[in-house]
């Protein structure tokens, strides 16, 4: 089985409820290649080390909390989130977590200087991995001023030139905004108009606008809880619709 996480900011959390339900419902399913761009990357990493699923969540309500304690929220100088998700991803990742998802984890990122799409599957050493997991991550401005290095390059969130990278044309796609990916929310709307955002069909709707601020700007813990759910179930609905329920 093949997963493509897309890159959503806060809204990862609807990847790691989708992690878990595809470990609860369908633990037989082997996961061969994973990919994604920002916080569908680090998704699909943890994914690959089966991490406590659970922890990880926390970790994104904890990040989530800390950015709403500041009147700017993520904006504020006080809050720096490539920090944050290093101190995170260095918890709780493993020592050998570069050798678990070595040809495995498929790593969009943006190179800075021609704003080519470059995928990265092999990683040295831990601290190699953690480098592309914030490159893909970075977001001008609102990461911060200069981008990261990843083998001596400066690159950015890859959700810019590839949001949602696949292998093939039987490549699950994963996503939090309404749209045609196979696993993602199905919102009660008669819109007939899609965008394609970077490889990422989206529906254009007011449910959908409203989960693109989320993704910079995180709601209350509660409603990522929920959002978290929504993913778990939506992955045990599409088991259900594809017959793969054990």
């Amino acid at each position: 089985m093949n997963l493509s996480f897309a890159g959503c900011g806060f809204l990862g959390i609807y990847h790691i409820g989708v992690a878990i339900g595809l470990k609860k419902y369908a633990p037989h399913l082997p996961l061969n290649k994973l990919s994604g761009a920002s916080a569908g990357a680090m998704a699909a990493c943890c994914l690959l080390c089966d991490m406590p699923l659970e922890e990880t969540v926390n970790g994104v309500l904890y990040m989530a909390h800390t950015a709403r304690q500041h009147a700017l929220g993520p904006l504020s100088p006080y809050f720096n989130v490539q920090d944050i998700l290093l101190e995170n991803l260095q918890k709780i990742l493993p020592d050998d977590a570069h050798i678990r998802v070595n040809g495995k984890l498929h790593i969009s990122l943006t190179r800075v200087y021609d704003r080519k799409n470059v995928i990265v599957s092999q990683f040295n050493s831990k601290e190699d991995l953690l480098q592309a997991l914030l490159a893909t991550s970075f977001v001008p401005l609102y990461s911060g001023l200069l981008p990261p290095r990843f083998h001596g390059i400066r690159y950015m969130d890859g959700g810019f030139s590839d949001n949602l990278p696949t292998f093939d044309e039987d490549t699950i796609t994963v996503c939090p905004f309404c749209g045609e990916s196979d696993i993602c929310p199905r919102d009660i709307s008669h819109q007939l108009f899609h965008l394609n955002v970077s490889n990422t069909s989206i529906e254009l709707s007011k449910q959908n606008i409203y989960r693109f601020i989320q993704v910079f700007f995180p709601p209350k813990t509660e409603i990522l809880s929920n959002i978290c759910r929504q993913g778990c179930n939506d992955a045990l609905e599409f088991l259900h619709r594809r017959n793969l329920l054990k």
